[in-house]
């Protein structure tokens, strides 16, 4: 898409996918969307006109000008209220040439769970995360390390990384965890954040941006369930999870 012109706050975009061409106008104060003329294209944006407006309101203010261009990707058919259930279990599945994510509300049987959190300590100005693996058997191996990185978001971020090194061998894992970073960032931002040679929608290359190549990278040939957990939920693996990551940040 490219931003062809402005006039009183309201801003013309021309979107185009290979010969099929639309054009809209968006006013983001307003956030007042309208299609001008109708196409093929115009109507696959209507139909997913949720994740089309989240491309748009993503954007910054600043990023609103003549000539901004942006690669986005829209899921056709995406059941967006199946992904935000947090309920539910996404998947991504990338073996045998496949390059998948879906949604179920069922857990695969006899597969690896893995249960990861990190903690960040500012009076100690310390951090540290955990690595819970529990094999199909019931087997726990504890995995913690400590980190001197202040965020807490690059923190979790860190033990999903860890935790696929530390199961490389494992085709099939569940990552448990309470961070909609982890599990958000690897099975839907990814996919714009490459088409745009890892930029975000305003134009800034994304944070933390060698840590998700390398996260996207260990998530290759595998198969990977994302099981969110809310945090302090008394869920017993992720209150140990919690627990030894604060431990580490307290050392």
């Amino acid at each position: 898409m490219e931003i062809t012109d402005e006039k009183n706050g309201t801003f013309f975009i021309s979107i185009q996918k290979q010969e099929e061409l639309c054009h809209i106008s968006f006013n983001y104060e307003l956030k007042q969307l309208i299609f001008l003329g109708e196409s093929p294209l115009s109507k696959l944006l209507k139909k997913n006109e949720y994740q089309f407006r989240k491309v748009l309101h993503v954007k910054r203010p600043e990023t609103y000008y003549k000539g901004f261009k942006l690669n986005f990707s829209i899921w056709e058919g995406k059941d967006v209220a199946a992904f935000n259930d947090l309920s539910n279990i996404v998947v991504t599945e990338k073996r045998n040439g496949k390059n998948e994510i879906f949604v179920t509300a069922e857990r695969k049987k006899n597969i690896y769970e893995i249960y990861i959190d990190g903690s960040y300590l500012k009076e100690k100005n310390k951090g540290g995360y955990a690595v819970i693996v529990k094999s199909p058997k019931g087997e726990y191996t504890l995995n913690t390390f400590n980190t001197k990185e202040t965020s807490s978001s690059l923190i979790e971020l860190l033990a999903a990384i860890r935790s696929l090194e530390i199961t490389q061998t494992i085709e099939e894992v569940r990552i448990v965890t309470d961070s909609q970073y982890v599990r958000k960032g690897l099975t839907e931002w990814v996919i714009n954040w490459k088409l745009n040679d890892w930029h975000t929608a305003s134009g800034k290359k994304v944070k933390n941006i060698n840590h998700w190549k390398k996260f996207d990278a260990l998530s290759n040939n595998r198969y990977i369930e994302f099981n969110y957990v809310k945090a302090h939920s008394n869920q017993f693996e992720n209150t140990m999870a919690d627990l030894y990551a604060r431990e580490m940040a307290e050392k």
